[in-house]
């Protein structure tokens, strides 16, 4: 426990700063005197950095050790923490988050694979249940926190909180952390981790800013697009010619990495790019405050965190493939449910969804690890679980990006749809709203607030009727993985790695 609490503090930190930051950005925006597009930085540096430092970190982890990397990045992200709480100017505030996501890049995976060798067999299980439930529950509790400090102290605070935490994390690793003989010297691919950083880059800054620029209309759009695709190129032409890349195409030479990357992008979008979604509706439609949000947001942890107790013992029984298509029919129904609440739902109804959701949740993470990482070489888990993480965050990059592109488009048509029927000739709108007067201007004002909260609400459950479609789609998915003949033999090392 001494090793395990300040592994968890560690990339629970960074999981939380994901979204942390989010609802202080006004605040920083007058505090730094910085544009609207500018304060954006703050956001999409912290992005960029943990894209390109994530792959790096299984490289590091074999080269120098997991404790030296472990001690490096969590001093590293605290000090940049701090960094950005003193920061006077954008320009400062923006390299620091620079820095901090490239420092917290490591903590997550590295993490888990720490776990795995501290704790003895028949705790594996647990451990890694509480952790996967810690690092995922980050982005959840963020938004939430972000507002309440932000309220109560200052803008400064939501970086602030790391200090203590990270200091801590930083003297029980230090402590009791036990630096390991490394006998593996891999060669560093420049030309390798160029490519992949570029691409990587490009795809986030594309995913973060093109929203904000007009996608495609945006010249600065086009550039980041050019870019990845000629770095996207040379990263594939690299990896099928050259010997001891980067990124080891061993990895993706295993059906199950490959199909479970590929299903770990599409639960980045299912399960993760709706949180951010449904914080700002509870709070900005529903009119909930960041504690009342942190507390409806709280079965959703529960429910998760009793799914992945319960199937640590189930997968040994039943073929991980029907608990993963149990998991997706759970989360789809979730969504279903989602998709037919509307402005006056009752809290009740919000809190049992939640949870519905977490169970989904809980019974698709680690039985997809399990077949994921059954059948990698035990010498490839330091790449395959950063690569793994790597697959995840992408994944929420893209769904965000995509749920937002969705909810705009959904708001503009119904938004206007409404407003073709609300004529002063129209007899709806005379019964319901008879000393309506289409002539006064605070009348009109006060009809289009509520035309607009009507079409936001309408542009949530469209799209959380639009992630129940996709839930769906991912269940023929799981037909591609190749259960393990051995299954009931499966460790829990084997079952945890990954999450």
């Amino acid at each position: 426990m001494l090793i395990t609490i300040p592994s968890m503090i560690a990339s629970t930190m960074v999981a939380v700063d994901i979204t942390i930051a989010n609802v202080a950005l006004p605040h920083m925006q007058s505090s730094l005197s910085a544009s609207q597009e500018q304060v954006l930085w703050v956001l999409t540096s912290y992005l960029v950095a943990g894209a390109i430092a994530t792959p790096l970190s299984g490289w590091l982890a074999g080269r120098l050790g997991r404790k030296a990397v472990m001690l490096f990045s969590v001093a590293g992200f605290t000090i940049a923490s701090a960094g950005c709480g003193l920061a006077t100017d954008l320009t400062t505030i923006v390299i620091a988050r620079f820095l901090q996501g490239a420092c917290g890049a490591a903590l997550v995976p590295l993490s888990q694979a720490i776990l795995l060798d501290i704790n003895p067999p028949e705790e594996h299980a647990k451990a890694m249940a509480i952790f996967a439930l810690g690092s995922m529950a980050g982005p959840i509790i963020g938004p939430t926190l972000g507002g309440y400090l932000t309220d109560a102290l200052s803008w400064r605070w939501v970086f602030f909180i790391n200090v203590p935490f990270g200091i801590v994390s930083f003297i029980g690793m230090s402590l009791f952390l036990v630096r390991r003989p490394n006998r593996d010297q891999p060669r560093f691919d420049m030309f390798g981790f160029v490519t992949v950083s570029v691409a990587l880059a490009a795809l986030q800054l594309i995913l973060d800013r093109g929203e904000h620029l007009d996608w495609w209309d945006s010249g600065e759009i086009r550039i980041y697009g050019v870019i990845l695709i000629i770095a996207g190129y040379l990263t594939v032409v690299h990896m099928a010619t050259a010997k001891n890349t980067f990124i080891r195409p061993e990895l993706f030479r295993d059906r199950n990495f490959a199909v479970g990357s590929i299903f770990s992008i599409m639960i980045g979008i299912v399960a993760f790019a709706t949180i951010p979604l449904l914080v700002v509706m509870t709070q900005s439609l529903l009119g909930y405050s960041a504690l009342h949000t942190g507390f409806v947001g709280l079965p959703r942890a529960i429910g998760m965190l009793i799914s992945m107790l319960l199937v640590t013992r189930i997968v040994a029984l039943v073929d991980v493939r029907a608990v993963i298509v149990s998991g997706l029919a759970i989360m789809a129904a979730s969504m279903l449910m989602y998709s037919h609440i509307d402005l006056y739902v009752d809290e009740r109804a919000l809190l049992l969804i939640g949870f519905i959701q977490g169970i989904g949740s809980g019974l698709i993470f680690v039985p997809l690890s399990v077949v994921v990482f059954s059948t990698l070489a035990p010498g490839l888990r330091n790449e395959g679980a950063a690569m793994y993480a790597l697959t995840r965050n992408v994944g929420n990059a893209i769904g965000i990006s995509l749920l937002n592109v969705q909810f705009i488009r959904d708001i503009a048509a119904s938004r206007a749809t409404l407003i073709q029927g609300l004529r002063p000739d129209n007899p709806a709108v005379i019964f319901a709203r008879p000393d309506l007067d289409f002539g006064s201007a605070g009348d009109l004002a006060r009809l289009n607030g509520e035309v607009v909260r009507q079409a936001t609400m309408v542009g949530n459950v469209a799209s959380y009727h639009f992630v129940f479609i996709v839930t769906l789609l991912m269940i023929p998915l799981v037909l591609l993985l190749r259960a393990n003949k051995n299954q009931g033999k499966i460790d829990t090392a084997t079952l945890a790695i990954g999450e």
